[in-house]
């Protein structure tokens, strides 16, 4: 089994929000594979598909990003679910607007729902697929804050739709083909 869990706040209010991109990738994922969000437990939303022969869980956590990791953390535990199985799809400060990579493991770079993972699972090692976001200009966390916690700009919503389905193709390279051959052909692409 393997577990895409992507990260977000619940609620309307945050759907379309920077931070919540991780949601709105699996929500993509979901579609495509035909696999409704049906159960809620481990405090998320659960959906559960079949692909490349493996069964793997969609995670979307339903607590707020800062504690996000305790839902991931116990469904991992519960079906006995290691790093090398897990794909964690977030937003990304880090990386410009527009630009997607997959990365094998990390710290948090000041991502709450990262440290928060690490926090509740003792882990790092796990893939990520980082969803740049861009970084506001000037200092301040506030800005940081107010960043993520708004939607896209007018500019960035036309290109949101060709973004989320290469970042769908980012997951199922991953779920096919493991982290290092989905690297290659994912990031190459950039």
């Amino acid at each position: 089994m393997k577990i895409i869990c992507g990260l977000g706040n619940p609620g309307r209010e945050y759907e379309r929000h920077r931070h919540n991109i991780g949601f709105q990738v699996v929500e993509a994922l979901c579609a495509r594979w035909k696999a409704p969000f049906t159960s809620h437990k481990f405090e998320a939303e659960l959906a559960t598909a079949s692909f490349a022969g493996d069964k793997v869980l969609l995670l979307k956590p339903q607590t707020f990003m800062n504690i996000s990791g305790q839902a991931l953390a116990a469904a991992a535990r519960f079906y006995k679910v290691g790093v090398e199985g897990v794909l964690v799809v977030h937003d990304e400060l880090d990386l410009p607007f527009g630009r997607l990579q997959l990365k094998p493991g990390g710290g948090s770079g000041g991502h709450n729902g990262l440290k928060s993972i690490a926090e509740s699972w003792g882990e790092q090692d796990y893939a990520r697929l980082r969803f740049g976001v861009g970084r506001p200009p000037g200092p301040g966390p506030d800005r940081v804050v107010g960043h993520v916690l708004s939607n896209f700009s007018t500019e960035e919503q036309p290109q949101l739709p060709a973004l989320i389905a290469r970042a769908v193709e980012g997951c199922e390279l991953w779920a096919r083909d493991g982290m290092q051959k989905a690297m290659n052909a994912f990031n190459r692409k950039a």
